[in-house]
């Protein structure tokens, strides 16, 4: 169990980037680098089961400033609930991917990194020469952490948007391998008590691995409704033991799919982060974006701009895990955090390094 989820055991230390095995930069960085000698410029890299994702930043008075991210669908686990193994085809993608990451943190001079991979690389059979091939062509040591770990980074980010007037929340990462959840709660009621895990879990499924087992593009209310039950199922224990007591909380939720419910309820023209990370939506809007969603063909989901062909056959997977853990924790609220794993190594990177004040 997280007992406090800002002191996370990791199984290898941070690491520091050796300039001398990078390649030279490929020469299409727009702006200058950043000035310093690097020792204050941090980078947070998360090889996910769906996403390749890099954030860039230096610290600032109690928090950090980005100066330059990344993000790329890569499917790096496309199959591998059926074959084990991560394949040659998502392997070139997440070394393209990984290699423009190579690029920006060395334009940047970064030196203080961590460098994680999740589910993906947790189940499959190569993983291990996947990391080798990754580590030979692009320079980069990827970390598996534990699912432990990975939630308690998601606590360390997405902690700042628990209500300060509520008990706490219930936190849900989606993933696309695996999902989350971490019940927060705050040393005491309301006011300015810090957030603190009391207890979480991790379920095999995510987006890519359930889309593959009940299919993505062609979604019927039936096929739907056997998703949420499947999920339920996985979810059930946890919210038996963890689900009492919950009047004065709320549903945090980070992943590409509260994300993009978000992006839908605002009628966004396209997906607009600062317009997305922190909204609150109540139940009844959450159920109505699902249902418009569960109405619409795969080609509109594709040709809307919050979601996208790449997420338009992982979309509503992704709703079915939400809809469970709707049912499991009944909670009149969510917030939507366009934030997670990435805030929260450079947070925790910072922390260490006293590069910013602890709570």
């Amino acid at each position: 169990m997280i007992d406090d989820a800002r002191q996370i055991a990791s199984p290898e230390p941070h690491a520091r980037l050796d300039q001398s095995s990078l390649t030279a930069i490929v020469g299409t960085e727009q702006g200058a680098p950043h000035p310093s000698n690097g020792s204050d410029v941090y980078a947070a890299l998360d090889l996910g089961t769906n996403n390749c994702r890099l954030l860039i930043a230096c610290p600032e008075g109690e928090g950090f400033r980005v100066i330059d991210s990344f993000s790329r669908i890569i499917r790096l686990g496309e199959g591998i609930s059926v074959t084990g193994r991560i394949s040659d085809a998502a392997i070139g993608r997440a070394i393209s991917a990984l290699s423009v990451c190579r690029d920006k943190m060395k334009f940047r001079n970064a030196r203080r990194l961590r460098l994680i991979a999740t589910e993906a690389c947790r189940a499959a059979s190569n993983a291990d020469l996947f990391r080798h091939q990754v580590e030979s062509k692009t320079g980069i040591a990827l970390e598996v952490i534990d699912r432990e770990t990975e939630a308690a980074l998601a606590v360390i980010g997405c902690s700042p948007l628990v209500d300060p007037q509520g008990r706490g929340a219930i936190l849900f990462d989606i993933g696309g391998g695996s999902s989350e959840l971490v019940r927060l709660e705050r040393d005491h009621n309301g006011g300015n008590g810090t957030p603190r895990a009391k207890a979480w879990m991790s379920i095999p499924l995510g987006v890519v691995t359930l889309a593959e087992r009940f299919g993505g593009k062609e979604v019927t209310r039936d096929t739907y409704a056997l998703m949420v039950q499947e999920v339920a199922r996985h979810v059930a224990p946890f919210a038996a033991e963890h689900g009492d007591d919950i009047e004065s909380m709320h549903l945090l939720g980070t992943s590409g799919t509260v994300t993009t419910l978000a992006g839908i309820h605002l009628k966004l023209p396209r997906y607009d982060r600062r317009r997305v990370d922190g909204i609150w939506m109540n139940d009844r809007e959450i159920t109505a974006v699902i249902a418009h969603l569960l109405g619409m063909t795969y080609q509109q989901r594709a040709d809307n701009n919050c979601i996208g062909v790449e997420r338009a056959d992982l979309v509503l997977a992704g709703c079915a895990i939400l809809d469970a853990i709707r049912d499991a924790f009944p909670l009149p609220r969510l917030r939507v955090a366009d934030r997670g794993l990435r805030e929260g190594m450079l947070v925790e990177m910072m922390r260490d390094d006293g590069a910013i004040r602890t709570s």
